[in-house]
């Protein structure tokens, strides 16, 4: 079902009229790559595609942890602590302790927005002016961002939520809703109910570095929003492509 949403995509992208603009940024990448200038769109928007990886294991953790056997120590992602009610903070340390089994990515489920954007593999963007297509080695998951177009009629619950955008001058600001209480941020059993509501931000830190932000609002487990944020890396290796992680393959 996913490689065939995938083919669907690609299809959509290089036979839109959009796809005449996406090849001029593609050339505006070239030049930017040799100038150091910022890549845009034929329109002047920021042009984020690429394939990117984010390089830290906030996947595991969000927080401060050391090393445990598989999984490398980190340091916090999180602006302060996470500000959880006291009803929620005994859910979280209960998905701490049964984490090998209860995380929906030990059951090879999708791991959720936003923890999918920094799993340890690498995504690729693909960009026209009014949508974005974010295409995930993990498990192939397939990530539909559509701008300047409002949130359909809900509620809904969906793994990966619904995402619309709109440019904040040279920031992509994409608000997200409609989840599901399956997912959690990370492994460490940071979790969230389907009140869940995000706001992120993509900006360019230089044309090679994107920085990423969330805002983080959920009034059923805790006292108030909260940030997270971190780099994103453009993968640079010469022909790097985004390859085949099917988690359900190796059970």
């Amino acid at each position: 079902m996913i490689a065939a949403v995938l083919a669907l995509v690609i299809v959509w992208l290089t036979t839109s009229p959009a796809s005449a603009q996406a090849g001029g940024a593609a050339a505006q990448t070239r030049a930017g790559a040799q100038t150091g200038a910022l890549p845009r769109m034929a329109d002047g928007k920021p042009d984020f595609s690429g394939i990117w990886q984010v390089m830290n294991s906030a996947a595991s953790n969000l927080q401060d942890h050391p090393a445990e056997k598989g999984i490398p120590g980190g340091q916090s992602v999180v602006e302060g602590e996470i500000p959880y009610l006291a009803s929620a903070l005994a859910k979280k340390n209960e998905n701490y302790r049964n984490r090998l089994t209860a995380d929906s990515v030990a059951k090879c489920y999708a791991p959720g927005v936003p923890r999918i954007t920094y799993m340890p593999f690498p995504f690729h963007i693909l960009q026209t002016p009014t949508y974005m297509a974010f295409l995930y080695e993990y498990d192939h998951w397939v990530r539909h961002v559509y701008i300047n177009s409002k949130h359909p009629a809900g509620p809904i619950e969906w793994w990966m939520g619904d995402s619309r955008a709109q440019w904040d001058g040279d920031t992509l600001v994409v608000d997200v809703t409609y989840f599901n209480d399956e997912t959690w941020f990370d492994h460490a059993g940071n979790y969230h109910s389907t009140a869940l509501h995000l706001v992120e931000r993509y900006s360019f830190i230089d044309r090679d570095h994107l920085n990423y932000e969330v805002t983080v609002e959920d009034p059923k487990v805790f006292s108030r929003p909260w940030k997270m944020s971190m780099p994103i890396y453009r993968r640079l290796e010469k022909n790097i492509q985004v390859l085949d992680y099917e988690c359900h393959s190796f059970e």
